[in-house]
């Protein structure tokens, strides 16, 4: 007599049961960490997040140097996304584009040739017209990664294999900075000069109790593309001493004449749009908000940043500036969040902290270097030796 199937009772499911509230919890978790590791945040070790090393990496493997001819950005970009990041091409062409920029990134990867945007927020040209290269930096990045000395994963379809992080010899997380937003967390590093980082590298190694004032003695602060002003070193401290603080932006200018002054303005905070500043102001002037500006205009070029508020005469410049500073991006806060992924995990880093990591990871780096030289070595002595 064969058992009966179709009795609903009687059935006993052969797979688990999962509540559909257990399921989104996991799947959410799942995604957030997808994000998190794969996406948004950069890895402390070489300061980039996967889609900046994805492009180096191809770039590298193309043989696209500093010391040989352009290429057409289309064809890295379609490099990028057929091997190693399955997303879609504006994505990845403005993260070139970004890397090009010598106002967006204080220590450019990406040499760059053609219309690659302005600090007005003009966009860079169709990746068919521009033509790229490695920056000679990006090397430093790379160097060694033929000789083991980190680890590879397959890439998304298991086809081709890709770095898990880059061996650099540049801390690449405090000279160029990042930021990004993920699931639940955000990340923003200001950029540093390089020769500041590297000396604060060395205090480190030669001192494992350094403290954040000995630090500062050699890196006093942010460094960033578009110059300007900090204003005061509290925020500074905090950042470096906790991993969050707030500094003051401020932009930098003069006066001109002497009967009838204008205000000249050489440098602005970083990210401000110059384009939406000016129209800000000229807002201001025409809402009466902002009274005593008679004549406002850009004469930047090639040569520099030239941006001139003409004033009534008798105005005084110093109360227009105060003015200026407190209704417009002429001053701007900086939220610092030191952010970054290390050993796999999202976590706050204290400025100590970030340059421990990087040491951690050249130690590293080195020691499976010269295990492979020295295997190769021996390996060329077997050969000799007969």
């Amino acid at each position: 007599m064969s058992e009966n199937t179709d009795n609903p009772e009687s059935f006993e499911p052969n797979f688990p049961i999962v509540t559909i509230e257990d399921e989104m919890r996991d799947s959410y978790l799942e995604y957030a960490m997808s994000v998190i590791v794969g996406r948004a945040l950069p890895d402390v070790r070489d300061g980039l997040k996967p889609v900046h090393r994805r492009v180096l990496y191809a770039m590298e493997v193309l043989g696209n140097d500093y010391n040989k001819s352009y290429k057409k950005s289309a064809r890295i970009v379609g490099d990028v996304i057929g091997k190693y990041h399955p997303h879609g091409d504006t994505a990845v062409y403005d993260t070139i584009v970004r890397m090009a920029q010598p106002f967006s990134m204080r220590n450019i990867l990406i040499d760059g040739q053609g219309n690659f945007g302005s600090v007005d927020g003009d966009s860079a040209a169709a990746m068919r017209y521009t033509e790229i290269r490695m920056a000679k930096l990006s090397h430093e990045l790379l160097r060694d990664l033929d000789k083991d000395t980190v680890d590879f994963n397959e890439n998304y379809d298991g086809s081709e294999s890709e770095p898990s992080v880059l061996p650099t010899r540049v801390p690449n997380l405090l000279a160029n900075g990042s930021s990004g937003i993920a699931v639940g967390m955000a990340t923003n590093i200001p950029p540093h000069n390089l020769g500041e980082v590297i000396e604060a590298c060395l205090r480190t190694i030669d001192n494992e109790n350094i403290t954040v004032d000995e630090l500062l003695e050699v890196m006093p602060g942010p460094d960033f593309p578009t110059a300007g002003i900090i204003n005061g070193s509290a925020g500074i401290r905090q950042a470096y001493e906790t991993g969050k603080g707030k500094i003051y932006l401020r932009s930098v200018s003069h006066v001109e004449g002497e009967d009838k002054q204008s205000i000249v303005v050489t440098e602005l905070p970083y990210q401000v749009n110059k384009a939406k500043l000016i129209g800000k102001i000229a807002e201001l002037v025409k809402d009466k908000r902002i009274d005593g500006v008679t004549g406002l205009r850009d004469e930047s070029d090639k040569d520099g940043m030239r941006m001139v508020i003409e004033l009534r005469r008798g105005e005084v410049p110093e109360v227009m500036l105060n003015n200026l500073y407190k209704l417009t991006e002429m001053q701007t806060v900086f939220g610092i969040n030191m952010v970054a992924i290390d050993k796999g995990m999202p976590k706050l880093m204290t400025l100590k902290g970030i340059l421990e990591a990087f040491i951690a990871h050249r130690r590293d780096v080195v020691t499976r270097r010269s295990i492979f030289d020295l295997n190769k070595a021996r390996n060329r002595a077997h050969l000799l030796e007969g």
